[in-house]
């Protein structure tokens, strides 16, 4: 004989094939429901705790300083290569020199490279000497820039150049420049023109040196 169904207190009778599928239904449901609030708690926890592994386990320290440009011994060696003088920036109290080197190419160029120390200047400006060249090299490095103009410096003239969109990518916005002896002498880059003259007029002494001597 088959056995009668339990009465369900709540219905004060036997459920119904519809309220067994129901409830059983429901029941899932709710399972599943749970399952998944579990998951999503185990979820968060794992993402936590790599969170603090990448926090405490990783190694803290001050940002690692620019390295040091040894701008004197690396003029020695660009004079000894060329075999010739070679005007060499002071950096003083306002620059550091990120980078100094012998460019080669149909015109060898010395290059030094210079930036505010204080964090808060902005800007660049780089100095370079064209050797064997004349104001028509400058062209080269301002991306066809024209000299627009001149302006006297310390009792030189200098040419003015202003790359305007030509010298955007580079960031250079300004440029001047000055024939020295056998060479061309070019300052560019994001500073203004008055910190670019000022510059300009420390070189003045290694200038007319290397002009008298040429």
């Amino acid at each position: 004989m088959n056995k009668p169904a339990p009465i369900v207190a709540e219905l004060g009778r036997p459920e119904t094939p519809e309220e067994t599928a129901a409830r059983k239904a429901e029941s899932s449901r709710a399972y599943r429901s749970s399952q998944n609030v579990r998951s999503l708690v185990a979820a968060l926890i794992v993402t936590l705790a790599v969170v603090a592994v990448i926090v405490f386990a990783v190694p803290r320290g001050e940002p690692a300083s620019a390295p040091h440009v040894d701008l004197a011994a690396i003029s020695a060696d660009v004079e000894s290569t060329m075999d010739r003088a070679v005007i060499v920036p002071e950096p003083g109290t306002f620059w550091r020199v990120n980078k100094a080197e012998l460019t080669s190419g149909s015109t060898v160029v010395w290059d030094v490279t210079l930036a505010p120390k204080d964090e808060d200047e902005r800007g660049f400006i780089k100095f370079a000497q064209a050797f064997d060249a004349d104001s028509s090299w400058a062209p080269q490095r301002l991306n066809g820039t024209a000299t627009t103009d001149t302006v006297r410096i310390d009792g030189r003239e200098w040419d003015v150049y202003e790359p305007g969109d030509a010298g955007a990518k580079q960031n250079i916005t300004y440029a001047i420049g000055t024939q020295v002896g056998a060479d061309y002498v070019l300052l560019y880059g994001s500073r203004s023109a008055d910190s670019t003259a000022e510059l300009a007029e420390s070189l003045t002494p290694q200038i007319d040196s290397l002009s008298e001597a040429s």
